[in-house]
């Protein structure tokens, strides 16, 4: 494994002369080499260009060949093999089961697009044919299709070094819609993301593209990050972040002279309502179940269940103690970097200190001085809840806090009072049928995915799947990171009216000659 610690612009590298960046194993405290150099505006200004000078030959590319390209990003990742687990575990303290499947995870996104890419229902045909004898007036020909928006820039996620990173989601979908992409990759990890870059760019490589499709550079602060959204070259950006981090960027994409969408993942606690007929029926069942999924990789999910919402009664308390029990035994877990610890730690001492807060159960300390997250259960009542905003606020790691109101309408009161949130899970037995059914509505309005008798944790990547919500979970509640819809970020329609049929694009001409599904005339025909 060699690791220079060099930015890749283009299909070139260099070390960056903009301060040092160097990752640290949070589970040992030992400082990796080498040290990586940041990137300067001018660099940004390279990247970009690059990106630019790509995109009108990348976008005209057969989808074929653009499948082909993603494929050999999967395939060249695989390729790395042992070296890139054993860095990424050295980097974030993540176990090597979890990082092995969340690589397939970050391939099949990849090989996952590349189908989408040859089935072509990303592009949205529609043809609608003249009409010239219409009365009172003739309708002209028209016809649409989606077109990549223009350059991406890509933050990279800490919390999924390879899934939501340099060749994660965003990176995949905003290729395959003919996007060329710059990666800031993320500080906590930038061994990892030299080794995933270097695989894009032997990738771009052996498919011949134009090198300026792909580059990633480091920032050892915030400035570069701002001078790449800001960029007028880039049309649109992925970010996996803190809600301050996301804002703070949304507001150069929005401020530009040119606006640009800005696809920020930032907060969620991901509520999970308890019902009375499943507590009746299983709520000690329940328990240690919710208490697996707060406690998984260390509560640093954005989908980790931070909120549980129920009436209160026996069955809750028989559900409060049994959960409470699993805490106490789950031991204390290293979290990806000292920053998100010591905010961690902060969160919960707020939860101690609030004075209506109950302190439920604490889990197994971990050593001094280490970088380990001791997970948290609270108490509170539903009034208290709905009475101090900062008890809605995400505590990103593995506490949670159970709000016990006092009867069906009160839970309604506080799921209404809620934010933004990229899921909400109902557990419920066919005796909560009535209830599911009235609240159902408000659901709908506060998350962009609901589950049955389950968990937020553990994101399907299909084509059914949303990843997003309304805010503050997503800067953007239509749009999706994860599934086949995410494609959808970086493009738009342009319809084309009375176009010669020879200057048509294949995609609409008469004949469908890539044979793919359209709507015609406002019905869908198959290729």
């Amino acid at each position: 494994m060699n690791l220079t610690g060099e930015l890749l612009i283009g299909g070139k590298s260099r070390k960056g002369t903009n301060g040092e960046i160097r990752g640290e194993n949070p589970a040992t405290g030992e400082v990796l080499e080498p040290a990586f150099g940041g990137a300067t505006k001018a660099d940004v200004e390279e990247a970009a260009a690059l990106a630019f000078d790509a995109f009108a030959g990348y976008r005209a590319l057969p989808y074929e060949t653009r499948a082909t390209f993603l494929e050999a990003i999967a395939e060249h990742i695989e390729a790395l093999g042992d070296d890139l687990i054993v860095r990424v575990m050295a980097e974030t303290g993540l176990p090597r089961p979890r990082l092995e499947g969340e690589r397939a995870r970050t391939t099949g996104q990849l090989r996952l697009f590349a189908s989408v890419l040859r089935d072509g229902g990303f592009l949205e045909a529609r043809v609608d044919p003249a009409m010239p004898d219409r009365k009172p007036l003739p309708r002209p020909d028209l016809r649409l299709r989606n077109v990549p928006l223009g350059p991406v820039a890509v933050f990279g996620a800490s919390n999924f070094p390879l899934a939501f990173s340099v060749a994660g989601g965003d990176t995949a979908s905003a290729l395959a819609a003919g996007c060329p992409v710059i990666v800031k990759a993320h500080p906590a990890h930038p061994g990892t993301s030299e080794l995933v870059g270097r695989a894009i760019q032997a990738a771009v490589a052996s498919v011949g593209l134009h090198p300026g499709v792909f580059s990633m550079i480091h920032d050892s602060g915030y400035e570069v990050s701002q001078a790449l959204v800001a960029d007028p070259r880039v049309k649109a950006a992925g970010f996996t972040g803190s809600r301050r981090g996301g804002l703070a960027l949304l507001a150069i994409a929005q401020g530009r002279p040119e606006p640009i969408p800005f696809y920020a993942e930032m907060s969620s606690i991901n509520p999970v309502i308890l019902l009375p007929g499943a507590l009746k029926a299983r709520a000690e069942k329940i328990a240690p179940d919710f208490v697996a999924a707060l406690t998984l990789g260390a509560g640093q999910f954005c989908t980790n269940p931070g909120l549980i919402l129920a009436i209160d009664g026996p069955e809750l308390d028989a559900f409060v103690e049994a959960a409470g029990k699993a805490v106490e035994a789950a031991p204390a877990s290293v979290m990806l970097t000292p920053g998100i610890c010591k905010a961690f730690a902060h969160g919960v001492a707020a939860l101690t200190e609030a004075k209506e807060v109950t302190t439920v159960a604490r889990g197994v300390p971990g050593p001094d001085g280490s970088h380990t997250g001791r997970a948290a259960l609270f108490s509170v009542a539903a009034a208290d809840f709905l009475a101090n905003p900062r008890l809605h606020e995400e505590v990103f790691g593995a506490a949670s806090v159970v709000v016990r109101a006092k009867d069906e309408a009160e839970l309604a009161k506080v799921i209404d009072a809620l934010e933004g949130q990229l899921t909400i899970a109902v557990h419920l037995e066919e005796a909560d049928h009535a209830l599911t059914a009235a609240l159902l509505p408000a659901l709908e309005l506060k998350a962009g995915r609901i589950l049955v008798n389950g968990f937020g944790t553990g994101v399907e990547v299909a084509p059914a799947m949303v990843h997003g919500g309304p805010f503050p979970a997503t800067s953007d509640g239509r749009a999706t990171s994860v599934g086949t819809l995410a494609i959808a970020r970086f493009l738009r329609p342009v319809s084309y009216q009375n176009l010669p049929e020879a200057l048509l694009p294949a995609e609409l001409k008469t004949e469908n000659p890539l044979g793919i599904a359209r709507r015609v005339d406002g019905k869908v025909k198959l290729g």
